[in-house]
């Protein structure tokens, strides 16, 4: 699968998601749903996922926590909140530099039309 099938897959299963339950639940709860919905999908998904970081020639072998990357390829930050900032974005797109992925989608669950709530950001490298 290219990293737009898991997307597609992943907006899929959001929208059933989000369609069912709504907004106003916690990030976590929505992380197991997303997670667990696009396993019975056929998908490989890590939770939150240690990420390393070299910074001035030293390692940290825990500098961030990635929501769920999908088949080692998509990274997925969740949020469930009234308004999604910028700094969302500028997180997200942090997270695929430092891990050299290409695509991430940030998905809201906290708005009352999830379509309103996914974002795509692609790491141009």
């Amino acid at each position: 699968m290219t990293e737009n099938d898991i997307a597609k897959e992943v907006v899929d299963a959001a929208f059933a998601i989000h369609s069912k339950l709504g907004p106003g639940l916690l990030e976590s709860v929505y992380e197991i749903l997303l997670a667990d919905e696009l396993i019975q999908r056929g998908l490989s998904v890590q939770q939150q996922v240690p990420i390393q970081i070299e910074y001035n020639g030293r390692e940290f072998s825990e500098a961030f926590r990635a929501d769920l990357i999908v088949n080692e390829l998509v990274i997925i930050e969740l949020k469930s909140v009234e308004e999604v900032r910028p700094v969302h974005k500028k997180q997200l797109l942090t997270y695929l530099r430092l891990t050299k992925l290409k695509l991430g989608l940030l998905i809201n669950f906290g708005e009352n039309l999830i379509k309103d709530g996914i974002t795509r950001v692609a790491n141009g490298m």
